[in-house]
């Protein structure tokens, strides 16, 4: 029995009940259960929440936890307006963890609304403003950027050439890439993989650009 089907049946869902939760199809559900479908880090973080447990669980980096009571059943809001953690009481200085999913036919990366879990605000970040972690998602920036790796991000920061940052476009499509630098109408960027490339984004396609300031190993 996979990890996914113990957690999932621990948790009191059927596949129908968790495909509901997760925004996705049973058929899917059924597929990463046995093996049909590789569990990757964004389908990770799409099931975690539901499942109560932390992506890295799901990645097989960490434990599972013991076996707990079947959960009462639970209804799923409508997409997009599901609801969203509340900083938890123990941390002291808690920061956002948002992630990303892929979508549309060529795989592009879209931010997903508003965080999905909560860590704890690291010392270099006390004094920055809307400081959040992201997951990285992908192998485009390895060995820089691994995936399941927590990356650190200020968005107030201006990027130098070689830093790592999160843009995100007007279309909500988001990129973990290394800033190259600034051009007259637009952003020159440098990913490693499949091939080591510079490519720009222009200014009418950018919406935001962060600063990766540091990351956590998962």
């Amino acid at each position: 029995m996979s990890t996914m089907r113990e957690l999932r049946q621990a948790a009191g869902l059927s596949q129908e009940k968790l495909a509901e939760l997760a925004g996705t199809s049973q058929p899917q559900i059924n597929k990463l259960e046995t093996g049909q479908r590789k569990m990757t880090v964004d389908w990770a973080v799409k099931l975690a929440q539901p499942l109560g447990v932390e992506p890295t669980v799901l990645l097989g980096l960490d434990p599972a936890p013991p076996a707990a009571a079947p959960a009462r059943p639970r209804t799923a809001p409508p997409p997009l307006l599901r609801p969203m953690p509340s900083p938890p009481a123990a941390v002291a200085e808690p920061m956002p963890v948002r992630a990303a999913a892929r979508g549309g036919v060529d795989q592009e990366m879209f931010l997903e609304d508003g965080p999905i879990d909560w860590v704890a605000k690291p010392d270099y970040l006390k004094n920055a403003r809307d400081p959040y972690a992201m997951y990285v998602v992908g192998e485009s920036m390895m060995p820089r950027f691994r995936p399941a790796q927590l990356l650190h991000v200020n968005p107030h920061k201006p990027p130098a050439a070689g830093s790592g940052v999160v843009v995100v476009k007007r279309s909500k499509a988001v990129l973990v890439k290394e800033f190259v630098r600034r051009l007259p109408d637009g952003i020159v960027l440098r990913e490693y993989q499949p091939d080591d490339r510079e490519f720009t984004v222009a200014d009418t396609e950018l919406d935001t650009i962060h600063t990766v300031v540091g990351l956590q190993e998962p």
